[in-house]
């Protein structure tokens, strides 16, 4: 159940109007995905996918060999299988036959062509191309070499055996990009990939929108061709208390994160929902990666922090239940503290507070309306299991 789906699970409310030459298409308000980044998208080229900002709009446009499911099991995607050699230093991926690139009239004629192991070997020089510069070179970094062996077959050899490759290869930075789009010095504005959405339009620091594509290879558990929405809009308004505004006003479907200010009036103390906004919005909680912690700085020689027992001290006087509830409203969870050797011994409460790839908890919250108009909520809605509500969305719902 690939990440990329769990994001877009709530349709948007907004028209978007689209024009080709003199004609103009309006597309179903209930079928275009809105949410604000109030972080600037910088790049939509995969080499560059390096915050969330970037990663989220990239991880909808383009495709890689494998990706995670919900629970980070490594999944086929591009590949559709593939095997590992006995010493562990040699993977050979056989490609699908179905994936094929967003239409271009930099492809000629046919305005597409079909993915081949010959766009891995061109996609993976390229993340390591001094002049690129990709902040993702380090992921190839237990490569020896690769090669395409043929159109439908991708060998990658290692350097040493490396059990967590797989792992890195999800990664967006390892996505598959055509050359006949890449080599141009405007990819970053206007990329080509493979993935669910195309690229439509982006007025930097004033909106990206991303349209359905048509001729996307995943179907669901029905065999229903994915994605199931039409678009995707995203504005850029820098200020956070500003898009909470802006999601009360049922002007964007979807927030994962709201100003400390405002998380008293929307949230009880123990992280539910006020009830006023009960009936108007939903709050769901899912899994999600990012750790928070609190660190003690070393570098002052005469500093009493260097004593351990001042470190561990401060440490247990942290009630953690406490601090989860009044700072977050009990969304999250903490982790231990731990003591890590490298850092001199420096005692690290975590305190684990919203992430995107982990099952550490967090909150979102989307409209509930949209809900209603898709025939997705019903009365239980707050107390369905969520694998229930990922199985009523089908099989991408991630």
């Amino acid at each position: 159940m690939p990440q990329k789906y769990r994001f877009w699970i709530n349709i948007i409310c907004w028209p978007l109007l689209l024009t080709y030459c003199s004609n103009s298409i309006v597309i179903d308000e209930q079928t275009v995905f809105r949410y604000n980044e109030y972080r600037n998208v910088t790049s939509l080229d995969p080499a560059f996918a390096r915050n969330p900002q970037n990663i989220w709009p990239i991880n909808q446009l383009f495709n890689g060999l494998v990706q995670l499911d919900s629970m980070l099991n490594i999944q086929p995607e591009i590949a559709k299988k593939w095997t590992i050699s006995d010493d562990g230093m040699t993977y050979t991926f056989e490609l699908r036959q179905d994936v094929f690139f967003h239409s271009s009239s930099l492809f000629g004629p046919q305005q597409t062509r079909k993915v081949i192991a010959q766009d891995f070997v061109y996609s993976f020089n390229r993340l390591v191309d001094p002049e690129i510069a990709s902040p993702g070179q380090w992921v190839l970094q237990q490569v020896k070499d690769y090669q395409a062996l043929n159109d439908s077959l991708f060998q990658i050899k290692l350097k040493n055996p490396f059990p967590a490759f797989l792992g890195l290869l999800t990664m967006r930075y390892c996505a598959v990009v055509p050359q006949e789009a890449a080599s141009k010095d405007t990819f970053r504005k206007k990329p080509i990939g493979t993935g669910p959405f195309y690229f439509k339009r982006w007025e930097e620091n004033i909106k990206l929108v991303l349209r359905r594509n048509s001729n996307y290879f995943e179907r669901d558990k029905q065999g229903h061709r994915l994605p199931y929405m039409e678009a995707i809009a995203i504005q850029f308004i820098p200020d956070i208390q500003s898009e909470f505004m802006l999601f009360l006003q049922k002007k964007i479907d979807y927030i994962n994160s709201i100003d400390a200010s405002y998380k008293d009036q929307l949230l009880q103390p123990e992280g539910s929902l006020r009830e006023k906004y009960d009936s108007l919005f939903n709050m769901q909680k899912g899994p999600y990666l990012n750790t928070e912690y609190i660190g003690f700085n070393l570098e002052k020689k005469q500093s009493p922090i260097h004593d351990i027992r001042i470190r561990k001290a401060i440490n247990i006087g942290f009630n953690r239940n406490n601090m989860i509830a009044y700072l977050r409203n009990n969304k999250n969870l903490f982790c231990v503290a731990c003591d890590y050797q490298y850092f001199k011994s420096n005692e690290k409460i975590i305190k684990v507070v919203s992430a995107r790839e982990k099952p550490i908890s967090c909150g979102i919250m989307y409209n509930r309306s949209k809900l209603i108009s898709l025939g997705l909520y019903d009365k239980n809605f707050k107390h369905r299991e969520e694998e229930e509500l990922r199985t009523r969305l089908g099989d991408k719902y991630q």
